[in-house]
């Protein structure tokens, strides 16, 4: 046991702070973390200068001290700030204290400011002094704990201080009391939870005798006077036992709970074998008992997993353990109201009441950071010949609670290819779950013992099958030679069924898998089939199959068949015409690994449920050889109502070769054992050779360790001889320590005395003050009502000199040097306002110049414009005098024609006349001459509408209405012209 010198506490004394912002709807808390224990501060008013004044500390030894400060462990203090309303926490800095820098002397205070600070501007900082104490409390001689096999424990009163609240028993009402019977209102349940453990192997040393008692390994803490032990379990390495929860009901009030929670010690839970404690971990209560918790409405909840420490003669250094290898137990403690549901409470209305409750909480609800390790250990099965059937698995704890219906079932199981349907004729008499020995039956084909199997009327008869598709998405660096495995007891059959061959499948493909369809008839109630199917899932086994290497699980999939029952049903006809139901599912769903961290591939499955009615037969016997083919084609021939005779089962031609077959499978099964038993001696003198080979080595490589280690052991005794004259020293230096504590104190109590001295001295002198100024205050009072009446004299002389001055002024503006005086103020005002006006006109002329100049210049861009417009009129102009010309030189040519038509026209009418022409030449003669009238006509008109059209300034020859015009002239003038071409060549 170490010595008192040996036990530390590191006080870290939080005083004040300085420049946080004032926020009256937030607190402020400090949390101190260190060494995975963490101490929080009162919540203190966030104001400038909060004051805190508060003192965390932590036990630890020397050596453990001297750990801590090899490794640098720091002491985080985190600032937070929680809102008064919703009890919201948000961090506001942190402050990283070093341990190196503790020393046994008391030091100076400093100011240390916030890191990652949420107030940039401010700046906040925390006044903080650290200090190293020796730790005066008694530790107990010795350990000793119960043997686990005496589960009661006696409830016994917790001995306090008189001064100090207590728990006390009530046998009769089955709770413990604490505090006085008139603030007792209320109810709590306080409940410790021991769920799991890991790595337990780790706190036992070489060195170490275990008690000879027993192997056995137990947990014992206790709580309120009451010794508490867990189940016992053999094996530390993979610790089994059944999580339990021991409670104590506690009849008090908050406050009362609250207060009598801060003055218990740390829970601690000691991992024991026999009456020897192994190792040990303390809880501390203090998270129990937070303001912000309402105890009527939440539960407080401590939990996780704490490191078992070993006690100090273990001699077992778990410092340089990392901390994934470190020993831990997990712990649940909870405080709630009784009234509150929880649950994990086992209600029991009759029971007895005690004051301690164990309930044992399935592992369901338990998180086990060793599953995934277990998974990875879980054995493949032995590879099967081909001339053995495979063994079933045990059951998963999934399958187990349907084994007993299982059993009950009977079932025929029919693998086929893909493409196979089933049929409903070809499936035996589905049975129900009761089964039943008649043991007085009547003579039959088989023998009285044979169990007889009795339906319930509502039994419906279902057909299921499977059909595993194909495997995809493959995640793994090899080719995995595929086989799927899964079995279902509900259906009857405990053998697994697999996918064979093995598959190959490689990465980033899908590969459908062959003869991976089965399908299973059973008889079972409806409500019983939809419990199962929500309860149970099935699932699928994914092994990889090596020729020189056993099995290997590589992950596995849960389908779950309750999607099956909420598919959408269909309707179909079996070959004898009745109808039934029929419901399908397709999926694809992820195969996980066996550590459940990823996807390893995915899977393809369609599934069918065929409800094909209800059973019709009531009794169907199974004979003992109830797996061979002739027992279920009986079955089927006596369900169904058939009237074929049923022959002995012996004298069948079906019997005599399962017999034969039977025979040849005895046979080659000692075959097979020769051969093995011949493998099996070549391996092992293989490996007794191996075996030889590498005991050599070891031997070389143990003396060579072995003189590593008594290196290592002269250095460490020289280490500690080292180390016992430094604590040799240390001793002297605490010893005069304590002298110069004892004299510091007996100069504080002096100084206090002369403190309290000069305080009193104080007190009197500002007595007399406080005299001497209220009789100034009397004497400046009357000096003020001596100034007010002077005042009020000052005031009413002001007013008289006020109505002599303006007598005065009225006198002063009769005279007429005044009335000269305002003329002449009057002129120089008028003589301002037309300078005024003068300078204004002067700036208006120099404005109106600048814009007669600007004016000019618009001017002579406008004459410029208007000469290059004139120009190109004038030119235009020409363009029109030119065509007017050739106008006017066509009119006159065409003068010509007429008058060389008139001429024509008389020499014509000569010639007539002397020909004497008939009477229609002489009338048509006059309408030709009006055509070309009325032709010369219409293209005077057009020549005029377009010559107006121009003139008017609006048109060009451009426009489309000109160029219409002048494309209707010229066609008339061209047909005028053509007119005359006939004419002269008629001529």
């Amino acid at each position: 046991m170490a010595s008192k010198s040996d036990q530390l506490l590191i006080v870290v004394s939080i005083l004040e702070g300085r420049q946080f912002p004032r926020s009256p709807q937030h607190t402020l808390v400090v949390e101190a973390r260190f060494d995975g224990e963490t101490l929080a501060t009162d919540p203190v008013e966030h104001k400038e200068q909060p004051q805190f004044c508060t003192e965390l500390a932590w036990e630890l030894d020397r050596k453990t001290l001297h750990q801590h400060r090899l490794q640098r462990t720091p002491i985080k203090l985190q600032c937070f700030t929680v809102d008064s309303s919703t009890s919201a926490r948000k961090c506001v800095g942190y402050i990283i204290l070093d341990l190196r820098s503790v020393q046994e002397i008391k030091q100076t205070p400093k100011w240390h400011p916030l890191l990652s600070s949420k107030y940039t501007k401010l700046k906040p900082s925390l006044l903080i002094s650290m200090m190293l104490e020796n730790d005066t409390k008694q530790t107990p001689e010795q350990f000793k704990a119960k043997k686990a096999p005496p589960r009661a424990g006696s409830p016994a009163l917790v001995p306090l201080d008189s001064g100090k609240l207590r728990a006390v028993l009530n046998e009769e009402e089955g709770f413990h009391q604490i505090g006085p019977a008139d603030l007792c209102t209320d109810m709590f349940v306080l409940s410790v939870t021991v769920a799991f453990a890991t790595k337990l192997e780790q706190l036992i040393s070489s060195s170490m005798k275990l008690s000879s008692e027993g192997s056995e390994f137990f947990f014992y803490y206790t709580l309120l006077g009451n010794d508490v032990t867990s189940e016992p379990f053999q094996n530390l390495i993979r610790p089994n036992f059944e999580p339990e929860r021991a409670s104590v009901r506690i009849c008090s009030s908050d406050r009362a709970l609250r207060l009598f929670l801060s003055q218990q010690p740390c829970l601690q839970i000691h991992l024991c074998c026999g009456n020897q404690s192994l190792g040990s971990t303390e809880i501390s209560l203090a998270g129990l008992i937070k303001n912000s918790v309402d105890l009527s409405k939440h539960a407080a909840i401590i939990e996780g997993a704490f490191i078992l420490q070993p006690p100090n003669r273990a001699k077992v250094n778990l410092q340089s353990v990392p901390a994934d290898l470190q020993p831990t137990v997990g712990v649940s403690v909870t405080l709630r109201g009784e009234d509150i549901n929880n649950r994990f409470d086992v209600h029991t209305e009759n029971g007895p009441k005690t004051p301690v409750k164990k309930v044992s909480i399935p592992a369901a609800h338990l998180e086990r950071p060793s599953e995934k390790q277990r998974a990875l250990m879980t054995p493949s099965p032995a590879r099967t010949s081909p001339d053995h059937p495979p063994r079933s698995p045990h059951a998963s704890p999934e399958h187990q609670h349907s084994e007993s219906e299982a059993e009950s079932l009977s079932c025929d199981v029919r693998q086929a290819p893909p493409t196979a349907t089933p049929r409903a004729h070809d499936v035996p008499a589905p049975v129900a779950p009761d089964v039943r020995v008649q043991a007085d039956a009547p003579d039959s084909s088989v023998s009285v013992s044979a169990p007889k199997i009795c339906i319930p009327a509502s039994a419906h008869h279902y057909c299921f099958s499977l059909d595993l598709r194909s495997v995809r998405d493959l995640r793994t660096n090899f080719t995995v030679n595929c086989i799927l495995r899964y079995t279902y007891q509900f259906f009857g059959s405990a053998a697994p069924i697999m996918t064979s061959p093995a598959v190959e499948i490689q990465k980033n493909t899908e590969v459908f898998l062959p003869q991976s369809y089965c399908a299973f008839d059973f008889a079972a109630l409806s409500n019983q089939l939809q419990d199962t199917f929500l309860r149970v899932p099935l699932v699928v086994e994914m092994w990889h199959r090596d020729s020189s290497s056993p099995d290997v699980l590589l992950g596995s999939v849960s389908i779950q068949l309750s999607h099956l029952l909420r598919s959408e049903k269909t309707r179909f006809l079996d070959p004898s015409g009745q109808q039934h139901w029929r419901q399908s599912c397709t999926e694809r769903l992820p195969i996980i690994k066996t550590d459940g961290s990823e996807k390893l591939a995915e899977l393809c499955y369609v599934a069918i449920l065929e409800d094909l009615g209800f059973v019709k037969a009531q009794d169907i016997v199974i004979s003992e050889s109830s797996q061979g083919p002739q027992t279920a084609a009986a079955a089927t021939s006596q369900g169904h109502g058939g009237t074929e005779t049923l022959t002995r089962p012996r004298e069948t031609l079906e019997y005599k070769a399962a017999l034969e077959l039977e025979m040849w499978k005895e046979m080659q099964e000692d075959l097979f054992d020769n051969q093995l038993k011949q493998k099996e001696l070549s391996h092992m003198q293989a490996l007794a050779e191996e075996w030889r080979k590498r005991d050599h080595q070891r031997e070389a490589l143990f003396k060579k360790k072995e003189m590593e280690y008594n290196l290592l052991e002269e250095q460490l005794q020289k280490t500690l001889s080292d180390l016992e004259k430094r604590e040799k020293a240390l001793a002297h230096a605490e010893m005069e320590t304590q002298r110069l504590q004892r004299e510091v104190r007996a100069e504080h109590e002096f100084s206090m005395r002369e403190l309290q001295d000069s305080g009193r001295r104080l007190r009197e002198d500002c007595a007399h003050q406080v005299e001497l100024e209220r009789s100034k205050v009397r004497q400046l009072e009357d000096q003020l009502s001596r100034q007010q009446q002077q005042i009020q004299e000052a005031e009413n002389k002001y007013k008289q000199l006020e109505k002599e001055f303006q007598h005065y002024r009225d006198q002063q503006n009769v005279r007429p040097e005044i009335r000269l005086q305002s003329e002449v103020n009057l002129l120089t005002l008028e003589k301002v306002e037309l300078e005024r006006k003068l300078e204004s006109a002067t700036k208006s002329k120099l404005h109106y110049k600048q814009q007669w100049g600007r004016a000019l210049k618009e001017l002579a861009r406008f004459k410029q414009r208007e000469q290059e417009n004139a120009m190109s009129r004038l030119k235009q102009q020409q363009q029109e005098l030119q065509q007017m010309r050739l106008k006017y030189l066509a009119a006159e040519e065409k003068e010509a024609v007429k008058h060389d038509k008139h001429e024509l026209q008389d020499i014509r009418n000569q010639l007539n006349r002397l020909k004497q022409p008939d009477e229609s030449r002489s009338w048509r003669e006059p309408a030709h001459v009006c055509v070309d009238e009325s032709a010369d006509d219409h293209v005077t008109r057009l020549l005029e509408e377009r010559d107006t059209l121009l003139r008017t300034g609006v048109y060009t020859h451009d426009d489309r209405i000109i160029s219409e015009l002048n494309r209707q002239i010229q066609q008339a003038m061209s047909n005028r012209h053509s007119q005359d071409q006939r004419d002269l060549s008629s001529l």
